[in-house]
């Protein structure tokens, strides 16, 4: 056991030169989102709150902390889709996160290809080697245990289109090492990737 422990409630501050929560749930897989505006606009940025969230029907989701143009294109069209960022591809995520107006496409920014998905009508990247088309089942704003909203929103939405790789499909199964996702860690710039090394095997229990 740990000879010394840090403790903090959250409420209260963390007394860290930076917040340790992000860190410690992580790294996380980042959520790099392509959505439309209802008037055309496109809009592409990452999310460092993302995951999946069920098998059938799969359902992946996101967390906008602020109501930015990316959830508000989501309310209007009901669609997104997801884009994995890998290792070749991580200058360009980060490019896309910039603060931009909403008319600027990130698209552009990042000198990124939007490429026409097959089932909604928000193209996907065509540089990132695995996407999710997705549509809107559900968005929540958070509240805390006070009950008091929170300006962060839940955007659930369920796969509808999947688009891989066939590179990363080894035996029909889908190699995550060769892929080469990266990931969101703590700090203000702190990312990780998965290669082979990370790889180990453990069958559940019968």
């Amino acid at each position: 056991m740990p000879d010394a422990i840090h403790f903090y409630e959250p409420r209260h501050g963390h007394r860290l030169p930076h917040d340790p929560f992000n860190a410690i749930v992580g790294p996380r897989p980042i959520g790099w989102i392509s959505s439309r505006s209802s008037a055309g606009a496109l809009n592409l940025a990452p999310y460092s709150f993302f995951n999946a969230f069920n098998y059938t029907p799969p359902i992946v989701g996101f967390a906008s902390i602020g109501y930015k143009d990316t959830l508000r294109n989501i309310e209007q069209t009901g669609e997104f889709a997801w884009n994995l960022a890998t290792r070749p591809l991580a200058e360009a995520m980060n490019q896309s996160c910039a603060a931009v107006a909403p008319e600027v496409n990130e698209f552009e920014l990042a000198g990124l290809t939007p490429l026409d998905s097959r089932v909604i009508a928000v193209p996907r990247v065509a540089e990132s080697p695995v996407s999710f088309e997705c549509r809107r089942t559900q968005i929540v704003q958070l509240q805390g245990t006070d009950g008091a909203k929170v300006p962060t929103w839940l955007v659930l939405g369920e796969v509808v289109a999947v688009h891989i790789a066939q590179s990363l499909l080894k035996d029909g199964v889908y190699d995550t090492a060769a892929a080469g996702h990266i990931l969101r860690g703590g700090g203000p710039a702190d990312y990780f990737s998965i290669g082979p090394e990370q790889l180990f095997r453990m069958r559940r229990p019968q």
